[in-house]
C-alpha cells in the first residue's frame, strides 16, 4: 500500500455491495464516474450531491449545468462534449442573435425543454430540489440526484480582468483570464438542501468525483457544516483525480492549479483534499508520482481512470471498486 494505513473498523466481509455510496459532483467528470458507477452498483442506493455554484440566470430561465450534464449523462443522452443533449439543434439562439442577443452561452433547442420545465417549478413555489427530481424521474434516473442546496449559491472567480461569474469567466472568456481567488459571496445564507447532511454522514463511501477542487467541489464544501459532515462521516471517504498526466481531461483545472500556485499534477490535487479523504485514487499514466505521493497521511492508489467511452467509464468504476476491497481488505 502506498500512504499511510486507516485506523478504521471496516468490515472486510460486506465491503461493496449493499452500501450507500454518495458522491460530491461537478460537471462532466463527475458525471461520467457516475454513470460507470450505477452500471456496477444498485442505483438506488447512490447519491449524487451536485454542485449549484456554476448556475444562471439566461433570459429569464433557471439554468443548472452540472445537473443537467449528470442527468443527461445517466440517461445517455450527452452531447459529444459531455454537456447539453446529442443531436441538439440552436434554431433559437439562431432567432436571439438577429434579434441582437449575444450568444455566447449555448442552448439548445432540446436542452431549453429541461429548462422550462425547471422554471415553472419555481415559479409555482417548488424548490430547485422539487424541479431537479422531476426531471430526473422523467429521464428514469434511479439514482438520487439532488442539488447541494436549494439556496442561490453563485461562485464568482476573481481574475486579472475584474471579479467574474463563473460562466463569464469559463464560457464567455473561455478560460483565459488569471485567477487569484474564488468568492462565494451567498454563504451566510446558504443551506444544504434536505437530504444533502444525512446522505454525507450515512454513506458507506463518500466520493469526491473527478471534478475541478476549486469551482465544482469547494462551492459543495464550503456550504455551511457540509465539511464538518464529510469530517465527521463514518464512510470511506475517497477522492478520485481529475488531473490526469499534468492535465485536466476537461475545464479549467489545470488552469486554476498553476494560477493559484499548485502543482499541476495528481498529487497536487491530493493535497488539497489530504483533510478530506482516506484514500485518493489517481491515474496509472502518473504512476511515477508514487513516491511522493507516500508523503502524504493519506492512502493512494492509481488505476486505468480514462473514461474515453461508455464502455470505459463503466471499467473505470470496476477498476476503484477494485482498489477499495484491496484497501480495505488490507486495511483490517
Amino acid at each position: 500500500m502506498r500512504g499511510k494505513m486507516l485506523s478504521m473498523n471496516l468490515n472486510t466481509a460486506d465491503s461493496w455491495e449493499n452500501k450507500k455510496i454518495t458522491v460530491l459532483a461537478g460537471g462532466v467528470g463527475a458525471a461520467r464516474f457516475l454513470y460507470g458507477l450505477q452500471n456496477i452498483h444498485p442505483p438506488d442506493l447512490i447519491t449524487a450531491v451536485c454542485n449549484v455554484g456554476d448556475d444562471l440566470a439566461w433570459n429569464g430561465l433557471h439554468i443548472c449545468p452540472d445537473i443537467d450534464t449528470l442527468i443527461y449523462t445517466l440517461a445517455e443522452v450527452e452531447g459529444d462534449f459531455g454537456w447539453g443533449i446529442q443531436n441538439d439543434s440552436q434554431d433559437t439562439l439562431d432567432e436571439l442573435e438577429v434579434l441582437g442577443e449575444e450568444r455566447w452561452f449555448q442552448i439548445g433547442n432540446k436542452d431549453l425543454a429541461t429548462h422550462l420545465i425547471r422554471n415553472r417549478v419555481l415559479q409555482n413555489g417548488g424548490t430547485l430540489t422539487d424541479a431537479t427530481q422531476m426531471i430526473a424521474d422523467a429521464r428514469n434516473i434511479k439514482s438520487r440526484v439532488i442539488p447541494a442546496t436549494d439556496d442561490p449559491h453563485p461562485t464568482f472567480v476573481i481574475t486579472n480582468e475584474g471579479r467574474l461569474s463563473f460562466q463569464q469567466y469559463f464560457v464567455e472568456r473561455r478560460g483565459e483570464p488569471q485567477v487569484y481567488e474564488f468568492e462565494f459571496p451567498n454563504l451566510k445564507h446558504v443551506r444544504p438542501a434536505p437530504g444533502v447532511i444525512d446522505a454525507i454522514r450515512d454513506a458507506d463511501y463518500l466520493f469526491i468525483a473527478p471534478s475541478n477542487p476549486f469551482v465544482s467541489i469547494d462551492p459543495i464544501i464550503q456550504i455551511p457544516t457540509v465539511r464538518d459532515s464529510i469530517l465527521g462521516s463514518r464512510a470511506l471517504r475517497v477522492g478520485v483525480s481529475p488531473i490526469v498526466g499534468g492535465k485536466a481531461i476537461k475545464g479549467p483545472a489545470g488552469a486554476m492549479l498553476k494560477s493559484l500556485g499548485h502543482e499541476v499534477s495528481a498529487y497536487g490535487v491530493a493535497r488539497i483534499y489530504e483533510e478530506l479523504v482516506d484514500l485518493f485514487i489517481y491515474d496509472e499514466i502518473d504512476s511515477q508520482l508514487a513516491t511522493k505521493m507516500e508523503s502524504l497521511s493519506i492512502n493512494t492508489q492509481y488505476c486505468d481512470t480514462m473514461m474515453v467511452n461508455r464502455k470505459a467509464r463503466t471499467t473505470v468504476a470496476s477498476n476503484i471498486k477494485q482498489l477499495i476491497t484491496s484497501h480495505i481488505n488490507e486495511s483490517a
